[in-house]
Formats: structure tokens, sequence, C-alpha cells
């Protein structure tokens, strides 16, 4: 059975791509992390377009390994056919942009490995279940990855599964350039040349740009080339040449390369062409595979590459399908995409992983309420940090290791606890502001320019929270509007998440008007958070005209969550039933009704640990059960 439109085979890596544009590679000093390699990203980008893929290759046993795996999951790619190698390290690239055209860049791939790639990695049942497999043209330059990839191609023409290469010449990787030469393109090679032509009847489909063809072709005159690639295989050769988009040959070379078939292209600022290719076969994949016709399989393959050459990074550069189809209902409205403020903000919300359809979060980021009570019962700050980790404790136990769960915690006391959560499954949440600050000021760490995030991990949402009312004087919505923005930008800066919570109650009174008021606002302004926090709205109508202004704004949001503000069970049960009647919100983030009592008896001495974490987990575990009951009753209203 059919269940996978692409399997890919060859390369994977991890890319180091530097912070920094148009220096040396020498001379830059931070670097971004993202899964590399041609087939990953092929994979990668194809799955951002919909389709079902999967990679074959191998990925060492530590962290750049499960780094790969782990984003490939993320993406959303089938990863059944990628090997630990216990043997070898992950192959690394580090790589820099000096300029729209150069990218230096090393390979570290000395017995890496996905080099290591056998035919025992390939497994026929898996290879069955393709559409079509992608070969690319690195893993023909060894002979144990040759064997690999041909037993590939073997099993998929006899399944009935098409066959594709991308030649993704790199010379120094065939042995014909040396290891400062990672971003040569082309180096003649007779035995190169002789090397892919021995394979290239294996394919049906057969995709370069033109130094590419000259390599496979064995000539640097790009027709010349495309006839002695024709002369030995029936594939369709799709020549890519940069600028001025790619063209098709389904069959003989015609006299000029005009001639061949086109698509809309797209005239954009190249920021750097690194990582072009492999959006545009993402792109072409999309067409190709799903029987469009070649306009319109080129133009998803111009798109995808133009956006690629326009944002730093391969794989994340690539559009969702979302996103392709906003782009071509809008066009080019700023040549350098990446400065679309519209454009980027939907590539942001429609490339965000992990489902978060629901939300039980445990907020215990507070500090000022505990330090308080640590005062009140004459202990030292100190004690707050165990404190948080009993919290901890508490949202791993009624968490039991499931989705849909998170914790709200801060870095100054809470530290240890924020540490211990990593990696953990839960949704994590980390306070920004200065607590209790009206106007609204931030935590001393991050900084006056908000720096202080690039420590963060990426897995950490910002959030603040802002006692903001739409009726504040004039000076005060400036200041709160000016620090929240700023947040807001860095945040996205260091891609992470934002949630805003907003209290505009503990200022002046509200109707069912004020919080849908302060949402407007934020949009107005330019803050796009993926999360709202909102205090329990008192009317069905409130809660309507809060959703609707954030769907008005934003289609693609993760959500609203419902705080407490120290409320007895018994109102918030009220407040979930009333929230759960709106899709857009997706659960809570309750503290105090929670945790205070736990508090104030663990601090003064007068509960063990274990009594404080059962305490907490029966009231998280409660609150819990009446959410998901409050939102089981939705559904089921709404199903009948």
């Amino acid at each position: 059975m059919k269940t996978l439109d692409l399997i890919t085979i060859g390369r994977s890596s991890v890319d180091l791509y530097g912070a920094q544009i148009g220096g040396r590679l020498e001379d830059m000093s931070s670097f971004n992390k993202y899964i590399g390699g041609s087939p990953t990203n092929i994979a990668a980008g194809a799955a951002r377009l919909g389709l079902k893929s999967a990679v074959i290759t191998r990925v060492g046993d530590e962290h750049m390994g499960r780094f790969i795996r782990e984003q490939l999951v993320r993406e959303g790619v089938d990863i059944r056919g990628v090997q630990t190698d216990k043997e070898r390290l992950t192959a690394l690239v580090i790589l820099g942009i000096r300029d729209q055209q150069q990218f230096p860049l090393i390979f570290y791939r000395e017995n890496c490995a996905d080099m290591a790639l056998s035919e025992d990695d390939i497994d026929p049942a898996f290879i069955a279940e393709a559409n079509c497999v992608c070969a690319t043209g690195t893993h023909l330059s060894h002979p144990r990855t040759e064997a690999a990839v041909l037993k590939a191609l073997r099993l998929a023409r006899e399944s009935g599964a098409k066959t594709a290469l991308d030649i993704d010449y790199r010379p120094n990787l065939w042995g014909v350039a040396g290891h400062g030469d990672g971003e040569s393109r082309f180096v003649e090679s007779a035995k190169v040349t002789q090397k892919l032509q021995s394979t290239l009847n294996l394919f049906d489909l057969i995709v370069g740009t033109e130094e590419e063809f000259h390599i496979a072709g064995g000539s640097t005159d790009t027709l010349e080339a495309l006839r002695a690639v024709r002369s030995v295989s029936n594939a369709t050769l799709v020549c890519k040449r940069g600028p001025m988009g790619a063209v098709v040959f389904p069959g003989d070379i015609p006299g000029s390369l005009d001639d061949g078939e086109s698509g809309e292209g797209f005239p954009i600022e190249v920021f750097n062409v690194l990582g072009a290719g492999d959006g545009f076969m993402a792109g072409l994949f999309r067409g190709w595979l799903r029987g469009e016709d070649w306009p319109i399989t080129l133009k998803y393959a111009n798109a995808c590459g133009a956006f690629a050459v326009s944002r730093h990074g391969c794989t994340p550069a690539y559009p969702s399908w979302e996103e392709l189809q906003y782009f071509f209902r809008t066009g080019i409205r700023n040549k350098a995409l990446r400065k679309d403020d519209a454009l980027e903000q939907v590539h942001w919300a429609t490339n965000r992983k992990g489902d978060w359809s629901t939300m039980r979060v445990f907020a215990f980021d507070h500090r000022m309420q505990l330090e308080a009570i640590a005062k009140d019962v004459g202990v030292d700050d100190k004690k707050i940090g165990s404190f948080k980790e009993l919290c901890l404790k508490a949202a791993h136990q009624v968490a039991g290791g499931n989705a849909g769960y998170g914790i709200l915690c801060d870095g100054r006391l809470g530290r240890d606890a924020l540490y211990q959560a990593a990696g953990s499954g839960l949704w994590i949440g980390r306070p920004a502001e200065w607590p209790g600050s009206r106007p609204l000021t931030l935590e001393p760490d991050l900084g006056p320019d908000c720096g202080g995030l690039n420590e963060w991990p990426a897995e950490h949402v910002v959030k603040v929270l802002c006692f903001y009312h739409p009726d504040d004087d004039e000076a005060m919505r400036a200041e709160q509007e000016e620090t929240v923005s700023r947040l807001f930008a860095a945040a996205r800066r260091n891609r992470l998440e934002f949630l805003l919570e907003v209290i505009p109650s503990k200022v002046a009174p509200i109707d069912d008007e004020t919080t849908a008021r302060i949402i407007d606002r934020f949009y107005e302004i330019g803050v796009y958070p993926d999360w709202w926090k909102l205090e329990p709205l008192k009317s069905v109508e409130a809660w309507r005209q809060a959703t609707d202004a954030v769907k008005r704004h934003d289609p693609y949001v993760r959500g609203i969550v419902v705080l407490g503000l120290e409320a007895p069970q018994s109102e918030l049960e009220e407040s979930f039933r009333l929230a759960a009647g709106f899709d857009l919100v997706k659960g809570f983030a309750v503290g105090r009704t929670i945790f205070a009592e736990a508090a104030r008896n663990w601090l003064a001495g007068k509960v063990s640990d274990e009594e404080a974490v059962a305490d907490m987990a029966a009231r998280y575990d409660a609150l819990c059960r009446i959410w998901d009951k409050a939102r089981a009753a939705h559904v089921k209203g709404e199903a009948a």
C-alpha cells in the first residue's frame, strides 16, 4: 500500500549557520543550528507543503543525531528510515553568508554517519510504501552508499514508484576539490561524469542547475550537456537557471533553453542563494507527484526557491502550503520577502511545531506573592526555589507524560525547576515582566534591549503580564505598548513563542467590550502573540467579542488560556464552563488556586515535601478534570 508520497535518500547533517551577515566565516561569532543535507531539507520542505515524506539516512548516536530525528518529527517527516550509527558521528556543516552569491562553507564529513549508509539499511517493505524515491548525487560518490541507493531505486521501480535524481553536485564531496572549497559548485571531472552517466537511466526525473548538468553531461555547453544526458536517459530533465527560473524537457532537447516548458517566476531580492535548490525540489515534488501540469509545478518550485533565497537558513526558510497560497494571492509586495511583515507572520504562524490544542497549565511563575508568604512565615527567599521544584513534581505527577500539560515558571526564583523541566514534554512559559510593575518593566536579566532572550531555550515561551486598560492615559498606554512591542520583536528575533497576558480589571472597571478593545489595539501596533492569557470574562458576549477580535486579526493564533486570579475552585468551574464554549480558548493557566495553601504550609514547615506535592497535584488534577468536562460538554453540544 502506497502510504508515502516521497522517500528521499542520502545526506543528513546539522548546519551551523553563521548569524552575522556580510563577513568572513573566520569572523563569525555565533551560529544558528538547523537540519541540513539535501535529502533531509527536501523531505522537510515537502512535508511543509502537505506531502507525506520520509528520509533514508544515518545519524550518530549523540546529541546532533537526536536533534535531526526530533526536528524531522516536528516537521512531520517519517523517520523509520533514519538509522542510528553507533560508531560514527553525525555530519556537520559550518557556513555563513558573505554576500548574495557567496556562502563560505566547510563540510565536517570524515567517516560520518550518513556516508555509512549501506544496502542493509534499505527495507523493501518501506520502499514499497512510496510513490517516489528521490536520490541525491553525493551518495553516488562512494561504493557503499551507491549500492544502497541503487538497491532503493531498483526496489522503487519494481514496486511501480517514480524515481528522481537531484544531481546536487558538491565537488569536494566527490574528492575533486579541497576542504576549503565547500561552496564550489562545479569542477570538471571525467570520472564523476562517467559515474553519474552509469546511473542516469534509472530515473524518471533528473533535476539540476546548468553547472550540475555540465558534470552529468560532460560538457560546459548546457545544451550539449543536456543532449548527452538525454542520450543515456529517457527521464524528464529539469534545468534550473537561477533568476531566470527553470525549464523542463520531457523529450528531445530543442535548439534553445528558452524552448523548454516553463512556469511563473518571482523576481525577488536575493539574500543568499544557498538552499534554493532543495526548496525548489520540495515545490517541484508537490506539483509533480500531485499530477499538476508543468507550468503549475514550476510555479510551486520557483516560489519555494524564492523563499529560500530570501531568508536565513535552508529548511527554516521553506514555506508551508498555507503560506504558499497566501503568497500567490498577495503577490510580491516587498522584493526582500523577509521584510514583508505580513508574509513573515504567516510564515512564522504556519510553521510552528507542536500540538497544543489542549492547555492545562500549572502556573507557579509567581515571585512577589511567594516572597510575601516567605516573609510572612519568616523564611529565606532561597526556599522558594525548592518549593517550585515541588510544584514541578506535582505537574509531572498529574501530566503522567501525556500531552496537553504545561507550566509557567520563572528563571529568577524558579531556575532549578526550569532546568529540570527542559525536554520533559511540558509546555513551558517563562515570565519576562517585573512582578506587579505598572507601567510595565521587565526582569533586569533581560537587559535594556531584551538581549537576554538569546540565553533562553527554544522551547520556552516568552510570557509577559501587562496591567493595561484601553482607557489609560496616553502616556501610560504609550510606555506600556512600547515595552510590549520591544519584547515581542526580541522574542521573534530569537525564534521564541510569545504569550501576552492582560488584566484590565485591576486597573479600572471593565465591560463586555474592554478585552476586545485591548486585543484590537495590540494587533494594531503590530504585536501578534502566539498565545493570549485572559482573565475570566463574566459573560458569553465578552468572550464572543474577545475571540472574534483575535480571529479577525490572526487566523493562525495558537489560542487563549484563562487565568485564575486566585479564585476558589467553584468560581473557576463557572469561568471554565463559559470559556470552554469558545474553541479558541484552549485551556487554563492557574496558579495560586493550586499552590497558595501548600506554599504557606510548606514554607512554614507544617507539611512535608510529599504532602505539599500531593495537595497541589490533587488541586491541579481537579482543575484539569473540570476543564476537560467543560470542553467535552461543549463538543457534545456542538455534535448534538
